[in-house]
């Protein structure tokens, strides 16, 4: 699209729309749908840039293949499930980690569903991204 304004909004929005996805991930995830969302925001701000400056840009927006973030993601996703097997423990049970914890405070708590949400978000924006730049460079 060869306009200097959606140009110029696209930049800015992009930006926070990346910001508010990262939020949407931290938020969520001691709940269920951080990642998943997460990943649709910051999808959709990618597909604003690209819509604005073209399949290229957006690819290099992206900094990485789709393809390669789908695979990431899916790897972080299963292997989350996987360790709490290695201790015995069923598939995808949270496992945690308290760091900086005291007897007064449990400190910053971060789990294997941390993990699962990072795989799912890293899946949806590959994915999402990646579906619409095959359809933005056949056009």
């Amino acid at each position: 699209m060869n306009s200097l304004i959606f140009s110029t909004i696209s930049r800015l929005l992009v930006g926070l729309m990346l910001l508010f996805s990262l939020f949407l991930l931290w938020r969520g995830h001691n709940e269920p749908g951080g990642g998943f969302i997460g990943g649709l925001v910051a999808a959709a701000g990618i597909i604003v840039y690209g819509l604005a400056e073209g399949p290229a840009l957006m690819r290099k927006l992206l900094r990485f293949d789709p393809r390669k973030l789908v695979l990431v993601g899916l790897l972080m996703a299963v292997g989350s499930g996987i360790l709490p097997l290695l201790q015995g423990d069923g598939f995808l049970t949270g496992m945690w980690l308290f760091i900086g914890a005291t007897a007064t405070d449990k400190g910053l708590a971060l789990g294997t569903p941390l993990i699962f949400d990072i795989g799912v978000y890293l899946v949806v924006v590959g994915g999402v991204a990646g579906m619409v730049i095959a359809m933005e460079e056949e056009l």
